[in-house]
């Protein structure tokens, strides 16, 4: 359908639209045309990514003299292959109606890991292996010594994508990685090198949320992106904890054995140097000297992780006097190795701001504050000219060279905490120091100051007046919509006892009690009984969920259940023999834990989640030093009170867990909230409006078998025949005709 928003042609490849999404796309304009910065809640299952596709891209063509582009950031390899195949679909419907002016070139970017198609490099275990494998072909001085002797290995595909360059390019259309792999191996050109050039040109690039907010590989990926950009950060309801992760560094002992074993290669790597090419090293010296930038116009294939701090925080000046020289430099290395090893040698836990921290490290090992903040730059630079390819080798005083650059750079904002043992098992020593970031809008400021329009959506923002204030910025438009609906399809329960009426709750001095975890059995084993499909199961973490099926387990209430762990491998094939149980006819139980993988990541539609059952109120470990130190800093600095922020933080994973059972209108699902704090206003009234819009009163104080009732009542409903566009007073799927009838002002009330 094609329908106008103000001076917009609005290009939208269904018959039908969701009176929310209209809406959606009404306050994405007025952000656009504002060139400010929003904040969008959009609940689960109804079309958020193909409103904003269709919206940007239409804004896009009726501007054509504009260079804007869209930036589309998601969090996992699969939500960007769904991102793209969306958008393959509307640009298939906009060439339709507007002919060769609407092309576009759209491309995903990822890792070389899923870009390569170079079979000897990609066999490599992991991301970083990959890299390595890929500079040991196709590094600058590798490929000149290959010139001089046809027995050094490189890679055809980049040989192929160097010869062919101006016409190495990518035809307009919308690329999935697949298809960037496909592409590459019928032309016989790098996929990762041809896409990481597009981008550029590209009017769509979709990636990873790192790409922007990591400034390691923001300033490689994202330096060339214009300013008109709009940036989308896709489900981005823990966007502040990427941030921080971002610019965190842990620093363990095997990281110092590791780093000095580096230390150990590179200094005999300098002498090799030394004996038989010296003027390399005193070329990079003289350049040093003079104060030029370390990465110039590096050959693409040359270029390591960028800085770790924020392009804006490094000063334009000469690398100091005292680490131009290598061995120089490798002997600071050494005495920061040393002390850090020192402080890992405590019995008691130790904060201190990275202030102390320097004048400390000044004192005892004799190095300064800006020999810190450049040390990063100077390996990059010595390893360059050390011509070192087997860069996965070094991640130990890569790892290092990032803490000191860090804590060299910022004063406020972060904290060092080093731990003797983790406190949840003191008998096993295991020393870390960690540099830990505490304020989110260090990482994403630059975003904001950049780009025209930043857009922060997902399906569980809500209280969504504490994330301008996480973040520190001031959004021109902040909504959060509720889902409109032929029939009541969700089913919100709080459920605060078990049948015996005695409480259930995680609550820490009550979740080992024999009472709460045999009430917690029977609940599930009551709702098995009575669902014929896939039902879903959060706990609080692995642990409590290790120690409760253990518990069942004795009891003999388990049957069959699949779980997820935390290795990647098993969980998908639990995943996928889940799916086969609920294919079959027979239902299954999926066990899970809030924060983990599947929580974030994995849609239970349809008949694979009838049911989620989230097991207690999942809070991060509040004695960690990490999270008190970030909540004394919240508190100082943006006044945001401890426990507004732990319940804030608590429910938005619990809102995302259960948001996980309804991916569509047509879809239909129940939600037991298990655990008596939830019936608190308090805590209750943090979940999204589109959820607190389906918690009936009547759902609110339930036992097991009230909730058990509610259950039966609820499937007998929704296995009715039922008029998917809605009634006349109140239409959920509206096609071109009816929505041209409406006016603005009705379709504002249908969605709020």
């Amino acid at each position: 359908m094609k329908f106008l928003i103000e001076d917009v042609t609005v290009y939208f490849p269904y018959d039908h639209i969701y009176p929310e999404q209209y809406c959606y796309m009404i306050e994405l304009k007025r952000t656009l045309d504002a060139k400010g910065h929003c904040l969008l809640e959009m609940p689960t299952g109804t079309g958020k990514t193909i409103a904003l596709l269709s919206l940007i891209t239409s804004y896009c063509l009726s501007k054509p003299q504009s260079p804007m582009k869209l930036i589309y950031c998601t969090r996992t390899v699969h939500e960007m292959e769904k991102t793209l195949a969306e958008l393959k679909i509307l640009h298939n419907y906009q060439i339709k109606h507007l002919g060769p002016q609407a092309r576009i070139l759209a491309i995903g970017l990822s890792s070389r890991k899923n870009l390569c198609v170079n079979p000897t490099v990609v066999a490599a275990e992991n991301r970083d292996s990959v890299d390595a494998g890929c500079r040991k072909l196709t590094a600058s001085w590798v490929r000149a010594l290959a010139s001089e002797n046809p027995d050094v290995a490189m890679c055809e595909f980049f040989e192929n994508y160097e010869k062919a360059a101006s016409a190495a390019v990518l035809p307009p259309g919308v690329y999935t990685l697949q298809e960037l792999r496909a592409f590459g191996k019928e032309k016989g050109w790098c996929p990762y090198f041809l896409a990481r050039h597009m981008v550029q040109f590209a009017n769509v690039v979709v990636y990873s949320y790192q790409y922007l907010l990591d400034p390691k590989v923001a300033g490689i990926i994202s330096k060339e992106m214009q300013k008109e950009s709009v940036v989308v950060f896709d489900e981005a309801h823990n966007i502040d904890n990427v941030c921080i992760e971002a610019l965190s560094v842990s620093v363990r002992r095997k990281t110092l054995e590791g780093a000095t074993w580096n230390l150990s290669r590179i200094s005999q790597e300098i002498d090799r140097f030394k004996a038989t090419d010296a003027s390399i090293l005193r070329a990079e010296y003289n350049r040093l000297v003079e104060g030029l930038a370390l990465r110039g116009n590096l050959p693409i294939t040359d270029n390591w992780l960028s800085n770790p701090a924020l392009p804006d925080d490094i000063l334009k000046e000469a690398v100091p006097g005292n680490i131009r020289r290598a061995e120089h430099f490798l002997h600071v290395l050494r005495r920061l190795v040393q002390y850090l090893s020192g402080r890992l040698d405590t019995e008691n836990v130790e904060k201190e701001s990275p202030v102390g921290f320097v004048a400390s490290l000044s004192s005892h090992a004799g190095i300064d504050q800006k020999t810190l903040k450049f040390c990063y730059d100077r390996l990059h630079s010595l390893m360059l000219t050390l011509e070192i390819t087997d860069t996965d080798e070094f991640l130990h005083i890569q790892t290092i060279c990032d803490f000191a650059t860090l804590v060299g750079t910022y004063g406020r904002g972060f904290s060092i905490i080093i731990e003797p043992f983790d406190e949840r098992m003191p008998h096993i020593p295991d020393p870390v120091l960690q540099l830990s970031c505490h304020d989110a809008s260090l990482a994403i400021k630059p975003v904001f100051d950049r780009f025209q329009s930043v857009l922060i959506t997902s399906g569980t923002l809500s209280p969504i007046d504490l994330y301008p204030r996480l973040l520190n910025f001031h959004p021109v438009v902040s909504r959060s919509f509720t889902m409109s609906l032929t029939r009541d399809c969700i089913c919100p329960m709080v459920l605060t006892r078990g049948s015996d009426q005695l409480p259930v709750s995680t609550k820490f001095d009550m979740r080992s009690d024999p009472g709460v975890v045999r009430n917690y059995g029977k609940l599930l084993l009551e709702m098995v009984s009575v669902v014929p499909d896939g039902i879903v199961c959060f706990f609080v973490s692995y642990s409590y969920m290790d120690g409760i099926i253990n518990t069942w387990n004795d009891s003999g209430i388990l049957k069959l259940v699949f779980i997820e762990t935390q290795d990647v491998v098993e969980t998908t094939l639990a995943l996928d023999n889940y799916r086969r149980a609920c294919d079959s006819g027979r239902g299954a139980v999926f066990f899970s834990v809030a924060r983990g993988k599947v929580a974030e990541g994995i849609d239970f539609d349809r008949h694979y989640g009838r049911l989620v059952i989230m097991i207690g109120v999942p809070f991060q470990y509040t004695l960690s030093k990490i999270l008190l130190a970030r909540l004394e800093y919240l508190r100082d600095t943006f006044q945001i009170k401890e426990g507004d922020f732990l319940t804030f933080d608590a429910l938005r994973q619990a809102a995302q867990c259960v948001g996980r059972v309804i991916r569509s209108k047509a879809d239909y699902g129940m939600m037991i909230f298990a655990d008596k704090r939830y019936s608190r206003h308090d805590k209750r009234s943090k979940l999204p409006s589109w959820i607190l819009s389906h918690l009936q009163d009547a759902n609110l104080n339930l036992s097991t078998d009230m909730a058990l009732h509610i259950a039966r009542e609820f499937l007998k409903k929704m296995a009715q025949p039922y008029d998917k566009t809605g009634s006349s007073d109140k239409k959920t799927l509206l096609s071109q005709e009816e929505l041209e009838k409406l006016g603005d002002g009705s379709m504002h009330e249908m969605s709020y």
